[in-house]
């Protein structure tokens, strides 16, 4: 019995560290973006494709990286996935030029999606009675929220104190010690073989819907919102997507089988996540912009500045998710925590250009805790209706949604405070006092989002309320987990 419980504990600190480094992979880089450009040379706008690149290949490749973790079998794609994310990760720190680094960071993003896309299918097989099926989530959760926010301090101390490659050279160690103890840790499992799914038309479709989808949105910054480019490349896009679905609706052996979104509970919880990371792109970016631009704080200073909602969002997903749930059920959980994000934007509305960060920013780094309700509850509610043989895909389609809804933050979001700090400029406006404007704005339509998230979360989710004493709800087909 022991024996058992510390090898599911070592697979879940293999699962956890893994999400970590790829949590921290995507805010490490941010901040080391001015010497790396100053090392290597890049113009301004090739320096964006440190970022863009791995955005893309993990984007667009994470539903492709689930489904056929289902069919070859989701250890060997974790451990695929673990390997070219460490190798790119040398590859990225050794970089003596733009065209390396670029590509680099592609194989990054490739290894990250393999492995990331199967990782809660094979939590879920790891956790099947509900109350640690929900501590684990709870633990999951938590090494979320360290990396985002471990990555934009250890990004500033690597690069003050070292220089700009060891913010790729750290994910050796890590990467190393994560693949020997998955070996024997995680287990085995024999996917459903190729011929199970092998719909290479799909892949094709969505793999190059869902990258140029992703690319149009970073190239919105550059050709704006209503330029004709812009326009064509997303509907190329949606067109490609629209195909996919066709195809799966009338495949013989589909990528994804539809039946995965015939779930009320499910399919509603995807559209509570891409509302939810929509709104908190504000959060994670503009927080950090609105600091840095108008206060004048460091990349350190602000790393540091934003470490109260990393510990507030860590502390509530370790140690209250799993008692609430239990008591109160996912539903409820959910829109407690929807509730105190929405609250944490709100009051980010009324940021002034001179802030005072206990009274006017360390509130909302505090409610921002509602996140960690939000992430598990949403998982648990996605996956609750997958079945076994589509636990990957279930994580990949869990992922996806979570950049589908990124993409918009970044696509909606930013260019509206961009519009707003124009405006205000012509208008005369000091740049701090128009920024301030800008970034007020894009929080007040965050705000909004999530305000539109707990009204699907109240009107489609349909969960049973448990009480303190009730029995433990059904086991669902495959549990669930988040990331």
């Amino acid at each position: 019995m022991h024996t058992a419980l510390r090898a599911r504990g070592t697979a879940l600190g293999v699962l956890s560290a893994t999400m970590l480094m790829t949590i921290l992979d995507g805010s490490i880089v941010t901040v080391a973006l001015p010497a790396i450009q100053h090392d290597l040379g890049f113009s301004a706008t090739g320096l964006s494709w440190t970022v863009n690149a791995y955005l893309i290949a993990f984007g667009g490749l994470l539903l492709l990286a689930g489904r056929l973790g289902d069919l070859v079998g989701r250890k060997a794609m974790f451990l695929a996935g673990n390997i070219v994310f460490t190798a790119a990760s040398l590859l990225a720190g050794a970089a003596t030029g733009p065209a390396v680094l670029i590509a680099a960071r592609f194989l990054q993003g490739v290894g990250s999606a393999m492995a990331a896309a199967v990782v809660l299918g094979i939590l879920v097989t790891l956790y099947t009675e509900p109350a640690e099926r929900a501590r684990a989530i709870g633990i999951f959760s938590f090494t979320g929220a360290a990396g985002a926010s471990v990555g934009q301090v250890l990004g500033g101390v690597l690069t003050d104190a070292l220089n700009w490659h060891w913010i790729f050279l750290i994910n050796l160690p890590i990467g190393l010690v994560t693949i020997l103890l998955a070996l024997p840790a995680l287990p085995r499992d024999r996917g459903a073989g190729l011929a199970a799914g092998a719909d290479v038309a799909g892949a094709l479709l969505v793999t190059s819907g869902l990258m140029l989808g992703i690319y149009t949105v970073v190239k919105i910054e550059q050709y704006g919102a209503a330029a004709p480019r812009t326009l064509g490349l997303g509907a190329l896009a949606i067109a490609l997507l629209a195909g996919f679905f066709a195809r799966q609706a009338k495949a013989r052996t589909p990528l994804m089988p539809l039946r995965i979104l015939r779930s009320r509970t499910a399919s509603g919880a995807y559209a509570v996540e891409i509302l939810t990371f929509s709104a908190m792109f504000s959060f994670q970016v503009m927080v950090a912009l609105y600091m840095q631009k108008v206060l004048g704080y460091g990349a350190l200073q602000t790393g540091l500045a934003m470490l109260p909602a990393a510990v507030a969002i860590g502390t509530i997903s370790l140690f209250g998710y799993a008692r609430l749930a239990r008591r109160f059920g996912e539903r409820a959980v959910l829109l407690t925590g929807l509730v105190l994000l929405a609250a944490a934007l709100a009051l980010l509305v009324r940021v002034p250009v001179h802030a005072a960060y206990a009274a006017d920013l360390l509130p909302p780094m505090l409610l921002i805790a509602g996140g960690g309700l939000v992430m598990p509850a949403l998982t648990g509610l996605a996956m609750s209706g997958a079945r076994p043989e589509d636990a990957g895909l279930a994580s990949g389609l869990f992922n996806t949604a979570q950049q589908i809804g990124m993409a918009i933050g970044v696509a909606v979001l930013s260019t509206l405070a961009a519009a707003r700090t124009d405006t205000l400029l012509a208008a005369g406006d000091t740049a701090a006092t128009a920024l301030t404007g800008g970034y007020r704005l894009a929080f007040g339509v965050a705000a909004a989002l999530l305000a539109a998230a707990i009204a699907v979360a109240a009107l489609v989710l349909r969960a049973p309320r448990p009480g303190p004493d009730a029995p433990a709800p059904a086991e669902p087909s495959v549990p669930s987990v988040t990331l």
